[in-house]
This record gives structure tokens, sequence and C-alpha cells, in this order.
């Protein structure tokens, strides 16, 4: 008698979580959309002052001055790939580390395995962006000044040359295309569309990553036309993470954009 009394209070009750039972972490993507995109910031600086904590240990190392570590840090091309692959490797893993404590799989950002398909995604993509680039900046152009094609990017690596090149191939081709397409497109993203529209989650996002590439804190001029080109980058690319489901499209077309700026940039020094 007392335990079909307990039964029916049972059912009574309100069904979400029993007594003994440990408290079910909601998943970080049904948070609001401000959440992702602090996180994302967040990560985004953090590697970026890791990394430069970590590659400041040598010339501490070295007693050298901090203007000779400036100055080594700048021409050097192997320090400038380790500052890299260290800022990308501590973004990569800060939003693991992000989705595995809110129990999300990397599937669920993207992750999967490749297809032959999504070569195909990315050279489509990438024939969409390139007629959509050079509308968009012919039109900005037209009602602002703050477009200067001409503008250069600092990208560090000036003085590389030989077998150095590959250092450098690595740190603009092989990098930025895998830890940026997990931080926006893979985990931004993905969570802008548990709550959002497309088309506002696809401009939120792109935004954001357009501003990490004004070139702040490099002593030049913001770099407009940087930031309108990822704009537009971004765009196409969280179109192919929605169409295809996957991140791969996008890690290709970001890796053959970056490949062809590469080969433009270093193809007399080869």
């Amino acid at each position: 008698m007392l335990d079909k009394l307990k039964q029916k209070l049972v059912k009574r009750s309100d069904p979400v979580e029993m007594v003994d039972a440990k408290p079910v972490k909601r998943p970080f993507y049904k948070y609001d959309p401000i959440t992702s995109a602090l996180s994302i910031i967040l990560v985004f600086f953090a590697s970026q002052v890791g990394a430069g904590v970590l590659i400041a240990i040598y010339p501490a190392f070295k007693n050298w001055t901090s203007a000779q570590g400036s100055d080594w840090l700048s021409s050097s091309v192997i320090a400038q790939f380790i500052y890299i692959l260290l800022a990308e490797t501590f973004a990569v893993w800060m939003v693991f580390w992000l989705i595995k404590r809110a129990r999300v799989t990397k599937a669920k950002i993207g992750l999967i395995t490749p297809a032959v398909r999504d070569i195909f995604y990315a050279l489509s993509g990438y024939a969409v962006y390139f007629v959509c680039y050079l509308i968009i900046v012919a039109i900005a152009s037209h009602f602002t000044n703050l477009i200067n094609v001409d503008q250069p990017q600092k990208i560090g690596f000036d003085g590389a040359s030989g077998k150095q090149l590959y250092y450098v191939f690595a740190s603009l081709v092989i990098l930025p295309p895998i830890a940026e397409e997990i931080m926006f497109r893979g985990f931004l993203f993905t969570s802008f569309r548990q709550k959002l529209r497309f088309r506002y989650a696809v401009v939120l996002t792109s935004v954001l990553f357009g501003i990490a590439h004004l070139q702040f804190g490099s002593g030049a001029p913001l770099l407009w036309v940087a930031a309108l080109d990822t704009f537009t980058l971004s765009c196409v690319l969280c179109t192919l993470r929605e169409k295809s489901g996957s991140l791969w499209p996008g890690i290709y077309l970001h890796a053959l954009k970056n490949g062809i700026a590469f080969v433009a940039l270093f193809h007399t020094k080869f």
C-alpha cells in the first residue's frame, strides 16, 4: 500500500529531476548568443596571450632586452611559426574544453569524417566568394574611403625565403584554416544556430570574424579591406557549414584562399 502511494506521488511530481538523480548539464549551445560570442572572443585573445608568454621564455632565458626579444620575434621565421603554432593549438584546445564541459560531441560542431564531395563544395564556394568579394568591395569603395585595396596586411615573414617558406606555408595555409574554422564556423556558428535563424547566425559570425582581422594592436591603420574580405569569406564558409553539415569544406576553401595569397606574396622567393 505504501509503495503504491509513493508511485502516485512520483507520477504527480515534476518529472524533470528525481531526488537522487544527478543534475543533467544543459548543453552550452542552449545558452544565449552573447555567452557564445564572449567565449570565442576570450578564446581568441587568450590563445594569443598564452602563446606570447611562452614564446617570451626564450629571450628571457638568453637575458635579452625587450627590444632584442621583439626584434627576434619579428625577424625570426622559426619564432613566428612557433608563436602561431602555439596560439592556434591553444585556441583549438580551449574550444574542445568548452564543448567537452558542455557534453557536446565534436561531430556537433562539424568535425566529422571528410568526404570527396567536400572538395567540390570548397571549389564552388571559392568561386562564389571571389565574385561576391569583388562586387562588395566595388560598392563599399564607392560609398566610403575606408576601403583601401592597396593597404598592405601585416602577416610577418617578410624576410622568409628558400626552405623557410615551408614554415610560412604551415603558418598561413594550414594552421589558421583549421583553428579558425573550429572556432568560428564550428563552435560559434553552431552555437548561434541553436537560437537564431540562419541569416542572423551568418551575419553575427561573419562580423566577429571580420573584426578579428582588422589588425588591432599592429600599430598600423585598421585594415578595413581585410575585414570586408574575411566577412565575405565567412558568409560563404557559414553557408558551406550549413549545407554540408561539416567543417571540412570550409577548411579546404579557407586553405585554398590563403594558399593563393601565399603564392601571390612569396612566389618570387621560392
